[in-house]
């Protein structure tokens, strides 16, 4: 009997352990969260809590210590859908909707028949415009619109939070302290040689969430095609389910932690803070 080999480790949430029926799932809390002095009563939403625990290496490479990760995610028999509508939205909304073609009634020329009706031995043709004809309309072509769709912010919230702590609990995310200051210059040889140290695989496709990066970090990472860094402003789902490995700053775990962490605060003074989460970098 042939041995089935082993995967390895990904930040894809539909092999993380959030979404399999082991009876060796590491118990998860959960809550509800609802709208008090409501009008009217509504159907909570169910969140679910896994704490994920996460080295900490040092600028060279040596394990110094563990941090933790506690973030709010979807149950089991819903997770994968938040995520998959939530992706949905991010992708759908990136669409500019500007493709437009010409129908036989908006293509120049053909007002004139082409030959005769009769005693030519062709198809009868009343216009060069048909869409049967090369430069002529187009049937049911595409028309400028409007794909964008809407989701709520707290369910947006709730998928990126559930593919942080798939990730986290895959094994698939680290902690490096703050290296922003170890770049002397621009340098791409020294980043590769620092993501060697720290157990990281240039060809895998990593992403990096600090909370400011510098100048030297940015240029030293930039020209790396696998490599995306990202700050709280440009976290988006995308990245984060498109990359194999998660590496994080202490400052970052703290972040999500206060952002998307089981005691974070879902009341109505957060919906108009942090306008542009989820927005992706500017292209270059």
């Amino acid at each position: 009997m042939a041995s089935s080999a082993t995967a390895p480790n990904s930040l894809s949430f539909f092999s993380s352990s959030l979404f399999l029926s082991s009876s060796h799932q590491i118990p998860k809390t959960y809550i509800s969260v609802a709208k008090l002095n409501s009008g009217r009563v509504t159907k909570p939403l169910s969140v679910a809590s896994q704490l994920a625990t996460l080295p900490i290496f040092s600028f060279e490479g040596d394990k110094i210590g563990e941090t933790y990760l506690d973030l709010k995610t979807a149950p089991e028999d819903t997770a994968r859908a938040v995520v998959h509508r939530a992706i949905v939205n991010d992708l759908q909304n990136k669409r500019r909707g500007t493709a437009s073609t010409l129908t036989r009634g908006e293509v120049r020329g053909g007002g004139i028949k082409p030959y005769s009706q009769k005693k030519t031995g062709n198809a009868r043709r009343g216009s060069q415009r048909t869409p049967l004809r090369p430069g002529g309309g187009v049937v049911f072509g595409p028309k400028p619109r409007d794909w964008s769709i809407k989701i709520n912010r707290k369910e947006k919230r709730l998928a990126i939070s559930t593919a942080l702590s798939s990730a986290a609990t895959s094994e698939g995310a680290i902690v490096v302290e703050e290296f922003g200051d170890k770049f002397e210059k621009p340098k791409t040889k020294d980043f590769l040689a620092a993501m060697k140290r720290w157990g990281l695989d240039p060809k895998e496709k990593a992403m990096f969430l600090m909370i400011d990066v510098e100048e030297n970090v940015a240029k030293s990472s930039r020209n790396i095609g696998t490599l995306r860094m990202l700050t709280p402003r440009t976290l988006n789902l995308f990245d984060i389910l498109n990359s194999d490995k998660l590496v994080l700053t202490p400052a970052a775990v703290e972040f999500l932690n206060a952002r998307y962490g089981v005691e974070a605060l879902e009341g109505d003074e957060d919906d108009d803070e942090d306008s542009t989460e989820g927005a992706e970098e500017a292209a270059e």
